[in-house]
């Protein structure tokens, strides 16, 4: 009689966990019918929809986390920002057509063939390409030329360091580097910015228990990984930290130091 009512126990946890996923898929399809696809611009649209036809489209930011940054970045009045990891754009796209009329947005990526087949067009459809510098390459190195870059600043002919001249950063990149990223950007971003990092859920897998024989090897390195990056977030005294249950986790960190 006991193993039987283990047995009833252990269905009903599984009928109730594939209830609350039902729900869950429910409640985010209600969220992007109601108030995401219905005031989205149609060229964001068109870059999604194009986006959902790439076999790596599951590396996309999702419509209603891109929602999202377009309301941050006006909230905060970016005129500068940073993305590391572009794909093809999508959240770019979003970002650009955010910022001020005269905002820059350094998008950093190992290669943009996905971005120049489905987004550029789009973008520059939209007449926002002259927003994007795109820099190929690894992202350190380039955050790192960043870091040692001045700008000439046109209205008063001035030179002036990278060092704390961005609003805003969004990243979508190897996670196992979420935390070197995190040092260059604390540097980058201003004092009152954001920093936006994507994935910081990692599908679920960072509550799961260390024997869970249904997790791969690499998703459990990964997991690892985010829980390091999650855990030193949370201790940084120079970031304002929120993590959201939104996509596959995204974090938030203000920089007030």
């Amino acid at each position: 009689m006991a193993a039987t009512g283990a047995g009833e126990s252990k269905k009903a946890a599984a009928g109730s966990i594939a209830h609350s996923k039902t729900l869950l898929k429910k409640r985010v399809t209600y969220i992007l019918k109601s108030t995401v696809f219905p005031p989205e611009p149609d060229c964001l649209r068109e870059l999604r929809l194009a986006t959902a036809t790439h076999p790596m489209a599951v590396m996309a930011a999702s419509p209603d986390e891109v929602q999202l940054f377009g309301l941050l970045v006006e909230m905060l009045g970016a005129k500068n920002s940073i993305e590391v990891g572009v794909f093809t754009g999508y959240s770019l796209l979003a970002t650009a057509l955010a910022l001020l009329d005269d905002g820059k947005i350094v998008a950093i990526d190992v290669n943009r063939e996905s971005y120049d087949q489905i987004g550029a067009p789009v973008i520059e459809k939209a007449g926002m390409a002259h927003k994007i510098d795109f820099r190929v390459g690894l992202a350190m190195p380039v955050l790192d030329q960043l870091l040692a870059e001045t700008v000439t600043t046109i209205a008063l002919a001035l030179q002036e360091e990278n060092v704390g001249r961005f609003d805003f950063a969004f990243v979508d990149a190897d996670k196992v580097n979420f935390l070197n990223y995190h040092e260059r950007l604390l540097r980058l971003v201003r004092v009152g910015g954001l920093i936006a990092y994507d994935n910081t859920l990692w599908s679920g897998t960072v509550a799961a228990p260390p024997d869970d024989e249904t997790i791969s090897e690499r998703d459990r390195t990964l997991a690892a990984a985010t829980r390091e990056f999650n855990a030193a977030i949370a201790a940084d005294r120079r970031v304002h930290v929120c993590q959201l249950a939104i996509a596959d986790g995204l974090t938030l960190c203000r920089r007030v130091a």
